[in-house]
């Protein structure tokens, strides 16, 4: 159910993507009528996030190429005076604090105090003098530095996806001390320098620092974006994430407004009447997930037209059905169904003859759905025998928890109402007491197993999107009338910032 977890990668990550500013998107006077899947994300949460935010600094920092510097200048006696720095790499980086502050109706504030940096490279120097003499020199150089980076992110949206500018970048230089190799240059030269290429080297770390941000911000956005589509995606089914409405920025929190539409082979429904309304989330956990009924009905009935619900049932987990009780009614009923077969020989099918109705209630979530059940007994040799066909009304109201990094659907109220019952043992069905048994055992075994199948079948599939490398703290799967609310808490997902560092930078 928690489609949209996938966006959550460090400060960076997350703000940028979940937070998406509408100035190039028209999404109409009414938006949230289209919103099917929403995202809040709280100040807590980008507390936690920006304390690894040194992290995405420093690769900026190591990534950015310096251009080699250049220039000249004239002095009495010397004549002109021109220089190079060559080689000009970072070194021993660290940073003391990163603060971030949301500005409401505004942008994303980022602070990063006290980057000290080692810079080193190549001096090379020559001068021609009075008397014609030239000189030519070159020496390795180690920079010294303090820097304050201010970061203040716009976002804007283009074909519905976000593009961050992080351009508006600051650098302010506490700290710039140029060391000659050794410092056994004459004073004049190290003063010449350390006063001359100062200013120009200012200009050309602001420069290449703050587009190598903007670049990483950038490629951010686009990992992010790529693992979202795939944490939404399987095979032909596919949920469109992409903004039905303007962002919203409170000092407590960002927001998110998604389509959540469900595309099944190119075919899609529209949503213009959600219910969705920012009141309908409060502010006390980090993230928050808001789901639709109808993008829940929407996937659904993608499973169901891809084939998907269909659960096979043999061996033991067949036994476990058949003999939940020991009664006189129920050896009956065995006898009848396999006659005599052994349950590793014989095999239950049980499949939706009808697209499910999803019901979000505040009791839980209720699905309605016509419901076929074929047993069919394999004899060595021979073609296989339908024993048992049964078609029934299902009415079935689910409880749904995380826990253990795993999916638990629990069943807890369940009505069955039987449309079309064949059995070879009994065809003129006039034994009630069999029907009787099986409706029963539907009821107390069967229901359980199939929504416990599909817990699995579930958790196994958003693990395979990775989502069990995540640190989630106390879930909580709230259902009201028309929605679904997950929140929760998390721990930094070190392991994604780290895959994005490896792989991009």
């Amino acid at each position: 159910m928690c489609w949209a977890g996938r966006m959550m990668l460090g400060t960076f990550s997350i703000l940028l993507v979940l937070v998406h500013a509408a100035a190039a998107c028209d999404f109409g006077p009414f938006p949230y009528r289209a919103t099917g899947i929403v995202c809040r994300m709280t100040k807590p949460a980008a507390l936690l996030l920006n304390k690894e935010t040194a992290q995405v600094i420093q690769a900026a920092f190591r990534n950015a190429k310096f251009p080699n510097i250049t220039g000249e200048r004239s002095m009495r006696l010397l004549g002109r005076v021109a220089y190079g720095l060559t080689n000009i790499q970072v070194n021993d980086l660290s940073i003391e604090r990163s603060e971030v502050e949301l500005k409401e109706d505004n942008a994303i504030h980022i602070a990063i105090k006290n980057v000290t940096a080692l810079f080193k490279g190549t001096l090379t120097y020559g001068y021609a003098g009075a008397w014609f003499l030239q000189l030519f020199h070159s020496v390795d150089f180690e920079i010294e530095s303090s820097i304050d980076l201010q970061l203040s992110i716009k976002l804007t949206c283009q074909k519905d996806q976000v593009v961050p500018d992080a351009s508006d970048c600051y650098l302010t230089f506490h700290k710039l001390t140029l060391h000659l190799q050794g410092d056994k240059q004459p004073g004049w030269l190290k003063q010449l320098f350390t006063d001359f290429i100062s200013f120009t080297l200012k200009l050309v770390l602001k420069r290449e620092v703050c587009k190598e941000i903007n670049a990483v911000s950038q490629m951010l956005t686009n990992f992010i974006l790529d693992l979202a589509a795939n944490f939404v995606r399987d095979k032909d089914i596919i949920v469109d994430i992409s903004l039905a409405s303007d962002p919203v920025i409170k000092a407590s929190y960002i927001e998110s407004h998604h389509k959540g539409l469900v595309l099944y082979r190119n075919n899609s429904s529209v949503l213009s009447d959600s219910v969705f309304s920012p009141s309908l989330l409060t502010e006390s956990r980090m993230l928050y997930f808001w789901f639709s009924e109808h993008s829940l009905s929407s996937l659904a009935s993608a499973a169901f037209l891809d084939g998907r619900l269909v659960l096979n049932l043999t061996g033991e987990k067949l036994q476990e059905l058949f003999e939940m009780e020991d009664t006189e009614v129920q050896r009956k009923a065995v006898q009848m169904v396999f006659q005599g077969t052994s349950y590793n020989d014989s095999v239950a099918k049980v499949w939706s003859l009808t697209q499910p109705q999803i019901s979000p209630q505040p009791e839980g979530t209720v699905v309605r759905s016509l419901v076929a059940v074929e047993v069919s007994i394999l004899p060595a040799g021979e073609e296989p025998l339908v024993a048992l066909y049964m078609e029934k009304e299902i009415t079935v109201t689910i409880q749904a928890t995380y826990e253990e990094k795993k999916l638990i659907l629990q069943p807890v109220d369940s009505s069955i109402e039987i449309k079309v019952f064949k059995c070879t043992a009994d065809p003129s069905g006039k034994d009630p007491s069999i029907q009787r048994f099986l409706q029963n055992m539907i009821l107390v075994a069967g229901i359980p197993e199939v929504t416990s199948s599909i817990g699995s079948a579930l958790t196994s599939l958003m693990n395979s999107k990775r989502l069990d490398l995540f640190d989630i703290i106390n879930p909580e799967i709230i259902t009201r009338k028309g929605y679904v609310i997950v929140q929760l808490d998390f721990g930094f997902p070190s392991h994604l910032l780290l895959h994005f560092l490896e792989k991009s930078l």
